[in-house]
This record gives C-alpha cells, sequence and structure tokens, in this order.
C-alpha cells in the first residue's frame, strides 16, 4: 500500500501543472455529465416505448409482430378498433407529441402508436407507446363519443398534416402493415378502422390521406396473414 502511494505521488510529480489541471477538469466534467443526463431522464414525458425502424428487407418475418411483446398481456375481446390520426404538424416525433400531451395535462403520450415521416423521426418508423404496451387507454380522440373510444379504439398517429400534403409512401405501407397485423391479432376487420372526422368536428388525417387505397393496403395485409 504505501509503495502504491510513494507511486502515484512519484508520477504526479512528472506531470505538469497543466497536465493535472486537465485532468482534475476531465474527471469533473465526466461527473457533471453523468449528473445532467440523469436530471434530464426525470424530467422527460413517459415515452417508455418502443421504437421499430423501418426494415431495410421485407422478407421473412415481419418486424410489426415485435408490437405483440407488450408488458401485459392482451386480453380477447379488449379492443373494438382502430383510429387513424395524423400530427397537424409536418415536422415531429413521438417524443414531441409526448411533451405536447402532457402541456394539455396528459399522463404522457395519448397514441397507442406513432408513425414517423422521416422529419423529426424516421420516415416509416413505428414508436410503440407505452399505453399500448401495457393495454391502458388511449387520450386521442375528442367528442361525444370520445370516453368509449379511447377506452376501446387503439390510436394511430401519422407524423404530418394531411390538410398541407400526403403522407410518404413508407408511412402509408408501414400503417398498414401495422394496422393490419393489429387487426388480424384482435380479431378485428378493416370495417374497425376509422377517423377522427368520422367521430367528431376535425378534419384528420386530412383531405389528402388516401383512405380508400390506405383500407385496400390494410386489407391485403390482413388478407396475406391468415392465410400463413
Amino acid at each position: 500500500m504505501i509503495d502504491t502511494v510513494r507511486r502515484f505521488r512519484t508520477t504526479l510529480g512528472r506531470l505538469g501543472r497543466t497536465q493535472i489541471v486537465w485532468l482534475s477538469l476531465m474527471g469533473s466534467m465526466t461527473g457533471v455529465g453523468g449528473l445532467l443526463l440523469a436530471l434530464d431522464g426525470e424530467r422527460a414525458p413517459r415515452l417508455d416505448g418502443l421504437a421499430l425502424a423501418k426494415p431495410v428487407v421485407a422478407s421473412g418475418p415481419s418486424a410489426v409482430d415485435l408490437v405483440f411483446e407488450t408488458r401485459e398481456p392482451i386480453e380477447a375481446g379488449r379492443w373494438d378498433g382502430v383510429v387513424i390520426h395524423h400530427s397537424g404538424g409536418m415536422i415531429g416525433s413521438a417524443a414531441d407529441l409526448a411533451a405536447a400531451h402532457e402541456a394539455r395535462g396528459l399522463h404522457g403520450l395519448g397514441f397507442h402508436f406513432v408513425v414517423g415521416n422521416g422529419r423529426g423521426s424516421g420516415d416509416g418508423e413505428i414508436h410503440v407507446g407505452y399505453r399500448w404496451l401495457d393495454q391502458l387507454p388511449g387520450a386521442h380522440v375528442a367528442g361525444l363519443s370520445a370516453d368509449a373510444y379511447n377506452r376501446r379504439h387503439l390510436g394511430v398517429c401519422l407524423i404530418g398534416d394531411g390538410d398541407r400534403r400526403t403522407f410518404t409512401d413508407a408511412q402509408l405501407v408501414r400503417s398498414a402493415d401495422l394496422v393490419g397485423a393489429l387487426l388480424d391479432r384482435l380479431g378485428l376487420t378493416v370495417d374497425d378502422v376509422t377517423t377522427p372526422r368520422d367521430l367528431a368536428a376535425t378534419s384528420s388525417p386530412g383531405r389528402h390521406f388516401p383512405e380508400a387505397e390506405f383500407r385496400e393496403r390494410v386489407a391485403s395485409a390482413l388478407a396475406e396473414r391468415r392465410v400463413r
């Protein structure tokens, strides 16, 4: 032990004053950096979900099937349908939406799923929200039927403003794949897919949302799964 202390003192003696100061500064920065990361994690809105990037190749089992690895079991008859929304902004991510929802008094992200458009989040990237992972009601529908739909319908949000421009091909393909997988697992049909404009005074998911084409894509994805 004494020899170790002597060697340490000898090493310090060989270092110049500038070197000692830099070593001390680096140690301090490392400690402060770790503290800031911890504090930032405590301040962040609830976003303990799962991000599924767009697969590079389409062959093999669909990466969308990972959404069924939930923290709480998926009970038969728990869900009655899916509601397709847009975020209303051209740029954004699940984290942005979660922060906005918390600012309005919600406990984290109100949607069950968010699909990115490449501007703020990956194009076709699916964020699986904590409400789905924990099988909790959503907070995504307004109007007279809001409570019933939020409790029994899943909310899927596409980043973008469908009143200004259409969505990306990657978004539409990935969203249809996701919805088809959900319908298959939950024992639902394409008729169980709806939009907010059918439920309240809103234009979401926007006039550029290709609803007929989207339903065809969902039907195709669902049929493909049911013949496996």
